[in-house]
């Protein structure tokens, strides 16, 4: 067990954690671990180990962690449940986003855009409507680290809509160098989204960006929210105040609506990811290089609407 360090930099983000409240190294081992997301029917968080193609599962109730999906060349990322406690993610290894179904089926929900292979979609969620928004970086086909190099189909590295009854697939950005990470606000009609570029580019885009969402499904605005302030933003998720908690290379950050950096929770590790779990929801899960982590907290995780 690590202990937890917490860096206060607004007198808010105490409301928001528990000081002497230590972080809990639950597994480690792996590569570069990434894409939880917490099941609560079955009291169980699930995670991916991308270079080495596996997910794993941590089950609450004994510790215990197992294997829960290997080998298959998935590569799998991000992923979150819908309305009705089905599994999405996102496969790098066979470029496509996917529904896992209740009896363990797969269905591919979306692999192509306007008849071209997606680059490598990487984190995703469901709105309260149904419709799937995730993000289409490549680092999936850049080598064989995270996937299988290959060569680019589309015109850039975009954010998609999908509506899962149509079939109906939306580019909702255009420019974004590396867009990773994203979430909508309680209320739906902001939709947060990282670009986490860094080095890669010129620009060096290391921020997170605030759209609104429109009536058609359209995004409008895009002012840059906040730029991180050690290495580069990965994935985000949203409290029931609606304050955002993203991943940093020093830990997790947390934002208040308003764009102010409240607080961190130091990590010894590159965080990656992180989702609000357990049966009320206060337990934050992190995803960082090699290791699982998780820590309770006073706050809660936005319900599913």
């Amino acid at each position: 067990m690590k202990q937890a360090r917490y860096e206060i930099l607004d007198e808010r983000f105490t409301r928001s954690v528990k000081q002497l409240e230590p972080v809990e190294q639950l597994w480690t081992g792996g590569k570069w671990v990434e894409g939880p997301v917490y099941m609560p029917a079955a009291r169980s968080l699930v995670w991916s180990d991308i270079p080495n193609d596996r997910r794993l599962r941590w089950d609450e109730l004994t510790g215990a962690v197992g294997d829960y999906c290997s080998g298959r060349g998935y590569y799998t990322n991000g992923s979150t449940l819908d309305r009705q406690g089905r599994m999405i993610c996102c496969e790098h290894g066979t470029r496509r986003v996917t529904r896992q179904e209740h009896d363990g089926a797969i269905t591919v929900l979306a692999d192509r855009y306007e008849g071209r292979r997606f680059n490598s979609p990487n984190d995703v969620v469901v709105r309260s409507d149904g419709t799937v928004w995730f993000t289409d970086p490549a680092y999936g086909i850049e080598t064989d680290y995270e996937g299988f190099k290959a060569e680019r189909e589309l015109d850039g590295q975009h954010v998609y809509r999908l509506d899962p009854e149509t079939g109906e697939i939306m580019q909702v950005t255009s420019d974004f160098k590396r867009p990773n990470g994203l979430a909508f606000s309680l209320d739906e009609q902001s939709l947060y989204i990282v670009d986490s570029c860094g080095n890669s580019y010129p620009s060096n885009e290391k921020h997170i960006r605030k759209f609104q969402v429109q009536a058609d499904g359209t995004l409008g605005g895009g002012d840059v929210f906040a730029e991180c302030t050690n290495g580069v933003f990965d994935g985000l998720r949203i409290d029931d105040r609606d304050r955002i908690w993203t991943s940093a290379w020093d830990g997790v950050h947390c934002y208040e609506a308003d764009g102010t950096l409240v607080g961190k929770i130091l990590v010894p590790e590159i965080v990656s990811n992180l989702c609000f779990g357990g049966m009320k929801r206060n337990r934050l899960f992190i995803t960082a290089s090699t290791s699982l982590y998780s820590v309770l907290l006073p706050t809660s995780g936005a319900k599913l609407l």
